[in-house]
């Protein structure tokens, strides 16, 4: 991190306790603060909109954020394995099963902050405690307002919870039957008009079998992890409409994958100040800096020992908005403001000859991205019919790309300086919402998006045994185009249907293209095509309530050229269904009793469909039962039936999933 930034996340940090001060000294006790930002337009659910709220997320089987997302079908990692058994450089997230590569389609925003690593593209998923959260916001498709590039599969926003929800105290601590744990606390006062939040979790073990045990050698291990985040948050009331939101973060996850001495960790921190008005003219003003770095040993799978260590990858991201919306009278809700983002980075790594130990290489690969966009939307409400339109334009440019060799005593073999690029992208959307009565909604939409090359697709290569991929400095933009149609139906007040049809295409998609025997380079192919029916069910009797999602998909790839042998074939790492149903019980208002059942199709491991990874369907299970006031006993099961889930195979060589685990622990909860 750099001194000036650096010294803006000390100042913020800093900060807290002002603000905290701040907040006890108001005079204006009838002001509430919410921590949020402006409230959603009227046309919001035009665009297939779920909510899942603090209850779904916090009782997840594996308590992980991933998981818990996973309530929604459709949404998905590029590989099966959780944020414990998993490279992070693979934990990209997608929907409508537009995936087919390991860098995220889908745009997650953590209290309006993009959440993804400025140089892969990934998502720290361990970084961020599911039971931290009030809410998240999945849009399918459709793009996004403030910061919509990157968005060409949905919108993923997620929001802190405040005291209301977190009570002034609460914290866990669970052991499952292999000794793992998992210890989460979170501190949130009232101070005058407004509140402050300590939060931290520690998450460790020495994890389960990822290889067969049919595979293993003296050389394999277990999936170990040991993972931390902590952060800091205030919110204090400048006036009677506006509030001054702060936030500082930071996390390390580290983790051993497969075999001995195969080490990866990631790291990050993150600050940012936002000041929301919610007065006439309402607005949402933010900046933010993220901090990061990256290593990874790759472990040779014949000799067992070190073929390439990444030693270092160090990442800065940076970034804001500005939204204003002018008082144009009740029928209008209009957005329009500006966003901005600059990532850089450089991964730096040193390759060996696996079977002598020399030092063959090191290299230094890297560059620098920046996005600059503008948008306009409105929302207009004709009686039971809201129309909405919208348009961005941004400035996009890649710029300092560079990857340097040199020999093990430091001679340049081979120096590459990129050329610099830079162009327009506009994009737009529009929908309509209309409610026709008797319970019945109707919905439709149209859209565009676009994508950026990551830092990592264009100038990093990587492998996974027995593959290489590498890298393609001239890869171009991928861009949406997009519709869908839907209708929402409330027969009674406990009862809700949904159902969802779309046609999503992504033309120059980024793609994983095979090139020769075990090896992959990036590539931009025609596009990926995705057709497919979403359906949500909810219903409530009493204390007890169903949710229930499935996504039924048919995605294919358009290739032409070199890449014609993908034609026509889905994209790898894609099912065609998913489904999650979750049964619910709540005797008493304390009390949480939740039975999970997942089911993901059968998908390929590659692009060119020669690997299967069978259908897997896993039951999950989450309890709380109280024991006296403030004290609860938690329970959780993860794979209660023990299925075998392939995350990952090339030929007879495979990893799998999470075996079944059985949690028990204790929460305790002062209001």
């Amino acid at each position: 991190m750099t001194s000036s930034r650096l010294a803006l996340t000390v100042a913020l940090a800093m900060a807290l306790p002002g603000l905290a001060r701040a907040a006890t000294d108001a005079e204006q006790p009838a002001i509430v603060v919410t921590g949020q930002g402006l409230p959603d337009s009227p046309a919001t659910p035009a665009y297939d909109v779920v909510t899942l709220g603090a209850d779904q997320l916090a009782a997840s089987a594996s308590g992980r954020l991933e998981d818990a997302l996973g309530a929604v079908a459709g949404f998905q990692q590029f590989r099966r394995s959780d944020s414990r058994s998993s490279n992070p450089s693979a934990q990209g997230a997608t929907l409508r099963a537009l995936g087919g590569n390991a860098t995220s389609r889908t745009l997650i925003l953590l209290d309006a902050v993009p959440l993804a690593d400025p140089f892969f593209g990934y998502i720290p998923f361990a970084s961020v405690a599911p039971e931290r959260l009030a809410m998240a916001r999945i849009t399918r498709g459709g793009g996004s307002g403030a910061f919509g590039a990157g968005a060409v599969a949905g919108t993923i926003e997620l929001t802190s919870a405040a005291p209301p929800q977190l009570g002034l105290f609460d914290g866990s601590a669970l052991v499952n039957d292999r000794g793992e744990t998992e210890l989460s606390a979170s501190l949130a006062p009232q101070l005058g008009g407004g509140f402050a939040e300590l939060a931290g979790r520690w998450d460790r073990g020495h994890g389960f079998w990822t290889t067969p045990e049919a595979q293993r050698v003296p050389a394999s291990v277990r999936a170990r992890f040991d993972s931390w985040s902590a952060s800091a948050r205030a919110v204090a009331p400048l006036g009677s409409d506006t509030e001054l939101q702060a936030r500082v973060a930071a996390f390390n996850d580290e983790r051993t994958l497969r075999f001995a001495g195969a080490d990866t960790s990631s790291s990050g921190q993150t600050a940012s100040l936002r000041l929301v008005g919610k007065g006439d003219w309402g607005f949402d003003a933010l900046a933010y800096v993220q901090a990061g770095n990256f290593t990874n040993v790759v472990i040779s799978s014949t000799t067992f020992r070190t073929s390439l260590d990444q030693y270092a990858t160090p990442t800065t991201g940076t970034g804001g908005k500005l939204e204003l919306r002018p008082p144009l009278g009740g029928d209008h809700v209009l957005r329009l403001g500006g966003d901005w983002r600059i990532a850089s980075g450089e991964a730096k790594e040193v390759a060996y000859n696996a079977s002598t130990g020399a030092v063959t290489a090191r290299r230094i690969a890297g560059g620098r991205n920046s996005l600059f966009g503008f948008y306009l939307e409105d929302d207009w409400t004709l009686g039971p019919v809201v129309l909405t339109a919208g348009a961005r334009a941004d400035r996009w440019a890649i710029s300092d790309g560079h990857f340097i060799s040199r020999t093990a005593a430091g001679a340049v073999t081979l120096s590459s300086a990129f050329a610099d690029r830079s162009g327009w992208e506009t994009t737009f959307r529009g929908g309509a919402l209309a409610d026709l009565g008797a319970g019945v909604k109707l919905r439709a939409a149209g859209y565009t998006g676009f994508r950026l090359p990551t830092l990592n697709e264009l100038y990093r290569p990587f492998a996974v045994f027995p593959v290489t991929t590498s890298a393609n400095a001239d890869l171009e933009n991928e861009r949406l185009r997009g519709v869908s149609a839907g209708l929402d139906w409330t027969p009674v007040e406990a009862v809700t249907l949904s159902f969802t049809a779309f046609d999503d295409k992504v033309r120059r998609a980024i793609s994983n293209v095979t090139t020769g025997v075990n090896a992959r380079q990036r590539r931009n192919v025609d596009a990926v095509h995705s057709r497919g029916l979403e359906l949500g069910f909810q219903a409530a009797a009493g204390q007890v309530r169903f949710d229930g999602s499935l996504a039924l998909t048919d995605a294919e790839v358009e290739a032409s050229g070199t890449a014609i042998g993908l034609d026509g074939k889905r994209p790898a790492q894609t099912p065609r269904v998913a489904a999650s149903g979750t049964l619910s019980w709540k005797p008493a208002e304390d009390w949480t009793l939740a039975l999970t059942l997942r089911h993901v199709g059968q998908q390929f491991e590659d692009d060119l469909e020669t690997d299967s990874l069978p259908a897997a369907t896993i039951l999950g299970a989450f309890a709380e039962i109280p024991l006296r006031q403030g004290l609860s006993l938690v329970l959780r099961g993860e794979n209660l039936t023990g299925e075998q889930v392939l995350t990952r195979k090339q030929g007879t060589s495979v990893d799998l999933g999470v075996p079944r685990t059985v949690w028990a622990g204790v929460r305790v909860s002062l209001r």
